[in-house]
């Protein structure tokens, strides 16, 4: 058996988001957001549950703050609704909406537990939808104003800020692929909103640096291991292609101030208006990078690939005939150090957070207890993969649990369960699965037995 011991310092954390556990989301004068609007059309969701109650986790804050504490969470990471804030994504603040967050904050803190609020997790305010949303280049605009007020109201207690979750998902998985909201299928729609975002979260960080909020700031980006199926060189050039649209098209303007030129010239007039100055504002210096890993894909070349990003690449998803999770997706911890890897050597010596992992699994309560090993060894074999890239010289500084609470999950409503505390969704009550109470021992040693 070997000691996974990890670098003092390093932060331990989980996460939820805000349409994914608050519920009552419009309370208290907050405005309808894109997701609500999303869950309330019949056949996106699954199961056709909705984010109207959930977790129930705005009445039930104090509750969920007291289980942080007791299970020795040392960061939370959570997300700030907009609309609850800016009900019309501009202009006049809610104060209750706002105020919720800065009790949440202030109880965070007396409980030890250290809050990392991300400003936004895809809940944009229908208003702006209704002006251009994404596709509107003022939403860059619009949303550094909305940073600002958040900023001004938190921003002496929170030591660690993230801008917007998973570029990728907002732009390929809402305007490209048609997957989540608003569910288009456009190209060039798709590639507009992944410059507006990326120019928001610049923005975002440039109103941080101006302002007087203290703490670190950085991003969440997904992140994917792509492989060739084979040596051939058109598989090799099929995986180059995937791995270039879903992590460098979204990461080297960030990073590196530029989009990869392989990119640019393959969508061709697909491609958006870049103005002078927008990538000195994408690249505006961050603290840490963020990165969320949840599986990898293989990949071959294929002309008759049908549909999406697929056809757009000239790929087809290869089965590995790995271990599944309940929803289906591939478990490659392995996968997690290459990518971990690629980031070093692509992008040098740089502070890295792992602010996702996690699966979900088909998790029920018998006796008042969970027994969810896949969860837990999951977990560990993800740590270990994240362990041995330390070993290797990546900078990884923390790790945060998806998620701490069972949270509604867009398509696939509540039937995916990734939380380490389980929800009734009739009672509300929660139990700590096996997997959080192996993590909170992880937590409070700073390693485990693997």
């Amino acid at each position: 058996m070997t000691r996974y011991r990890f670098p003092d310092g390093f932060a331990w954390g989980a996460g939820t988001s805000a349409y994914q556990i608050e519920g009552s989301p419009l309370a208290d004068g907050a405005g309808m957001s894109l997701q609500h609007t999303y869950a309330h059309t019949p056949g996106n969701v699954l199961d056709g549950v909705t984010g109207d109650v959930l977790a129930d986790h705005y009445h039930r804050w104090p509750e969920d703050v007291a289980l942080m504490r007791d299970l020795g969470l040392g960061e939370y990471q959570f997300s700030v609704a907009w609309p609850r804030v800016l009900p019309d994504g501009t202009g006049t603040v809610n104060g209750k909406g706002i105020g919720f967050y800065d009790r949440l904050v202030d109880a965070l803190l007396a409980a030890g537990v250290a809050p990392a609020p991300i400003l936004h997790v895809w809940d944009l305010p229908v208003a702006l939808h209704h002006r251009g949303g994404w596709m509107n280049r003022d939403s860059a605009e619009w949303f550094a104003a909305y940073a600002d007020v958040v900023y001004e109201r938190l921003g002496d207690r929170v030591p660690r800020w993230m801008t917007i979750c998973e570029p990728l998902s907002i732009a390929g998985g809402g305007y490209i692929d048609g997957l989540l909201a608003p569910r288009m299928r456009d190209l060039h729609s798709g590639l507009r909103v992944a410059h507006h975002v990326l120019l928001a979260h610049g923005r975002a960080v440039e109103a941080f640096r101006a302002g007087d909020a203290t703490g670190e700031i950085g991003t969440s980006t997904g992140l994917s291991d792509i492989q060739p199926a084979s040596g051939d060189p058109a598989d090799l050039a099929a995986a180059a292609r995937m791995n270039e649209h879903d992590n460098a098209l979204y990461l080297d303007p960030i990073m590196r101030g530029e989009y990869p030129e392989r990119i640019v010239a393959r969508y061709g007039e697909a491609w958006p208006e870049v103005r002078d100055g927008d990538l000195a504002t994408i690249a505006a210096p961050i603290d840490f990078l963020g990165v969320t890993y949840y599986q990898g894909q293989v990949v071959a070349a294929a002309d008759d690939a049908l549909t999406g990003v697929d056809a757009l690449l000239g790929v087809r998803t290869v089965p590995t005939g790995r271990p599944v999770t309940g929803i289906g997706w591939d478990i490659n911890p392995e996968g997690l150090t290459r990518a971990l890897l690629w980031l070093k050597e692509r992008y040098g010596d740089f502070p890295l957070v792992l602010t996702e992992f996690g699966a979900a699994f088909d998790d029920v309560v018998v006796d008042g207890a969970v027994d969810d090993r896949a969860r837990r060894e999951f977990l560990c074999g993800h740590l270990i993969a994240a362990h041995a890239a330390i070993r290797r010289g990546v900078d990884l500084r923390g790790a945060f649990v998806w998620s701490l609470l069972d949270t509604w999950e867009f398509w696939l409503g509540v039937t995916a369960r990734f939380g380490i505390v389980h929800v009734d969704y009739e009672t509300k009550r929660r139990t700590v699965k096996e997997s959080g109470h192996w993590y909170a021992r992880v937590m409070a040693e700073n390693g485990f037995d693997g």
